[in-house]
């Protein structure tokens, strides 16, 4: 579209500059303060501005040629005031930024211009409703980059946008001027003549700024006494005092001129409800819980979803507030996997839940050993009883006697002699999945996959475990979870892709709201604090983090041999490093034995057969983690430092096995210092950076262990000492004059 604006204001090109004020009146905005360019048009492929033809006159009186000026394309191009390298931004724009509701997160900007007139920029975000909402930008560090950036916090979910508008400040430029030449005794009366005059217009606009009309009073009175001091015969020194309080610069900063407002595009924002973000999932398999051996027949009685109950009331004593079910539905038989993977299954066998499909239906059916569409429902229902709720495993691949293998073969790939191309991920193979062709009557697989969806969600579930979406295209995923937003906004899905970086990025910006993670294989200090620099300073804008610390499919080698220790170094590193994060059962009980050497995965894995556990005789002997669990999970409840990903800071500590690192929100800060050695026993000097605290480096401050009770009394250096019963340190911290802060110990 072509704008119909005249074009930028004359005293912008020196073309204009022989036009006499006679000929043409500044426009309305400027006289107001509020010198504006047009705003951008956020259309797709936006157009060039109209060109402004402007006859000029030759220093001799003749006339010159028309000379055509032409903003360039905005989508593109420097605005009068520049602003660049805007972030949050997704791939130039094309999807939104990730946020919850009252997460804070940081949008950031380079903004600069010619010469040395002062600069400032604004955030505009703009909530699902169409109400706009400015927020300041501040320079940061360091100094000379023309880095700017602001906090902000959403408070409603759904979609938003953002833009950030570049300005010059004629506000600002007073002010370096008169700190600079009324001590040097330069231009004194004029400095103060023009402050004077900015004071009075800018109190003009506090009169006028309520759409109502009343004014904001207040700032209007004080701007206007600041003029009339800046004025008055008192001292000058005296005077720039009095006009430069704190009173007078917060209503400058609201009220004061903006000059060449120049606005970037709009950029968008998704704004989800919190579990998104902050959760603990807890995942166990239904057929195991209260399954048993029936000598008499010789085969096993799976467990049900009403069996299940008992493990749900367990999870929700030990804080976790998601549970995760591996996939519920019919198992095929065709080349059904035995114990440990193997290929002769006996008639006993349960199977893979992740081959889904038989006679009795597919990924629309329930495992009739588990339960029907009521039992099913209790199970929901008993779940959000107990404050939490339940995610289902959402695996898009078939059984050889999946119903679709008879009626839609063409949506599997044939092999050069017609069989259906089993699913492979060398050196594994899995014989009992037939994997989909995504590309063969996309339609009706489209289709197909959405009401299945629909289904689980109209029985309450809100959250689904996405079962190796890597393996799926991209852009089927980008318009299933905008087709399910579209609907059901709330509902959050999981993204289980160990897979290459560029692939866990893409399945981020197109929407998954959690991703599984290298965590599990990050164990060395440096590699975990290069994998926190990337997951909180690189890509936290499109992919949220969920450290599960072992899963069906991954015993961590770093738990197989450190022994109790070890599964409490990872629990506490997983609680505390990500927001969301998981555990599957059986890790409360220390299991640990691998197929074999070297190998990761469980002997006798419950993918493969039922495994009933002694939970009671557990409890009874007390050889659990329940009570680790359940008070991290209290921990991370009660402090909302725990409940974000970008406010980490990672903290120095001597020693090479010792990680240090703390979070802030507001007032809440908490340090966390862990050995990683379950082996040994470790001694570490901590050097603090105390402005990540909140602190100055002279403060004395209290430590809270929020595992043991214990308090210290800190500064910036301490000195830490991690055994095998307590290899970590949750600390809170109390800072000095705090009204809650207990006496200082001796």
């Amino acid at each position: 579209m072509t704008e119909s604006n005249p074009g930028p204001p004359a005293e912008e090109h020196p073309q204009t500059e022989k036009h006499s004020p006679a000929q043409r009146d500044p426009p309305a905005e400027q006289q107001s303060g509020q010198r504006t360019e047009p705003p951008p048009d956020n259309a797709p492929s936006p157009t060039a501005w109209a060109p402004v033809a402007t006859e000029q006159t030759a220093t001799n009186g003749a006339a010159r040629p028309t000379v055509t000026i032409t903003e360039p394309d905005l989508g593109t191009a420097f605005r009068r005031i520049p602003v660049t390298k805007v972030s949050p931004m997704i791939e130039g724009g094309a999807y939104p930024a990730k946020a919850t509701v009252g997460e804070t997160f940081p949008i950031r900007a380079t903004v600069f211009r010619e010469g040395h007139d002062a600069v400032n920029a604004t955030v505009v975000l703009t909530d699902p409703g169409g109400s706009e909402r400015r927020v300041p930008m501040h320079p940061t560090t360091p100094a000379g980059f023309d880095w700017w950036m602001a906090t902000v916090q959403l408070d409603t979910e759904g979609p938003w946008t953002f833009r950030i508008e570049g300005w010059s400040d004629p506000w600002a430029r007073w002010v370096h001027n008169a700190e600079i030449k009324i001590p040097a005794g330069i231009d004194v009366s004029l400095v103060c003549v023009e402050g004077a005059a900015l004071f009075a217009a800018s109190a003009e606009r506090a009169d006028a700024a309520d759409s109502e009309g009343a004014g904001d009073t207040d700032a209007a009175t004080l701007l206007r006494k600041a003029a009339k001091d800046l004025s008055s015969g008192e001292q000058v020194e005296d005077r720039l005092e009095v006009v430069l309080s704190d009173e007078v610069k917060a209503a400058m900063e609201k009220y004061g001129p903006r000059e060449l407002i120049s606005p970037t595009p709009d950029y968008p924002l998704y704004c989800d409800r919190k579990a998104a973000l902050f959760a603990s999932w807890y995942e166990f398999f239904p057929r195991s819980q209260g399954a048993r051996w029936d000598e008499e027949n010789s085969r096993w009685t799976s467990g049900t979803f009403d069996s299940s109950h008992e493990r749900v009331e367990a999870a929700a004593r030990m804080g976790f507030d998601v549970i995760y079910l591996p996939p519920i539905h019919p198992i095929g038989t065709s080349f059904r996997k035995g114990p440990n993977n193997t290929l002769e299954p006996g008639p006993a066998d349960p199977g893979s839940p992740w081959a889904i499909g038989n006679v009795d239906g597919g990924h629309d059916a329930i495992h009739p050993e588990l339960g029907d569409w009521e039992s099913f429902d209790r199970f929901i229902d008993k779940t959000r009883s107990l404050g939490m709720e339940v995610a289902l495993d959402f695996a898009l691949q078939a059984s050889p006697d999946h119903p679709w293998v008879s009626q839609h073969p063409e949506w599997f790939s044939k092999r050069a002699d017609g069989t259906i191309a089993y699913a492979e991920n060398p050196p594994k193979k899995y014989q009992d999945i037939y994997p989909i062709d995504f590309d063969n009557d996309r339609d009706g697989i489209y289709t197909e996959c959405l009401r299945i969806l629909k289904l689980w969600m109209s029985h309450g579930v809100r959250m689904f475990r996405v079962d190796n979406p890597h393996t799926k295209p991209v852009n089927f995923w980008a318009w299933i979870l905008g087709e399910v937003r579209k609907t059901d906004p709330d509902v959050v899905f999981l993204a289980e892709a160990f897979t290459r970086p560029a692939m866990t990025h893409a399945l981020g910006k197109v929407g998954f709201h959690q991703g599984y993670t290298y965590f599990t294989w990050r164990n060395e200090k440096w590699e975990i604090e290069e994998y926190m620099k990337e997951l909180t300073q690189e890509t936290d804008s499109f992919f949220r983090p969920n450290f599960f610390v072992n899963t069906p499919d991954i015993l961590p080698t770093f738990l197989q041999t450190g022994g109790k220790s070890a599964f409490t170094i990872r629990a506490i590193l997983g609680a505390t490093l990500s927001p969301a994060w998981g555990v599957y059962s059986g890790f409360e009980l220390f299991e640990n034995q691998p197929l074999g050497p070297g190998r990761e995965e469980y002997l006798d894995s419950e993918k493969f057969q039922y495994r009933p556990r002694d939970w009671a005789g557990a409890e009874a002997s007390g050889e659990n983690l329940n009570l680790l669990l359940g008070r991290l999970n209290q921990i991370r409840r009660e402090h909302p430092a725990l409940q974000e990903l970008r406010n980490l800071s990672l903290q120095h500590a001597s020693h090479a096995s010792v990680l240090a690192y703390s979070k802030r929100t507001g007032d809440d800060v908490v340090i966390v210092i862990t050995s990683l050695d379950p082996h040994n026993i470790v001694e570490s000097e901590i050097y603090l950076d105390m402005e990540s605290l909140g602190l100055t480096t002279r403060d004395v401050f209290l430590v809270h262990d929020e595992m043991t009770g214990q308090t210290w009394r800190w500064g910036a250096h301490a000195f830490v000492r991690l055994t095998h019963d307590d290899p970590a340190h949750i600390l809170t911290v109390t800072r000095p004059g705090a009204p809650s802060s207990p006496s200082l110990p001796k």
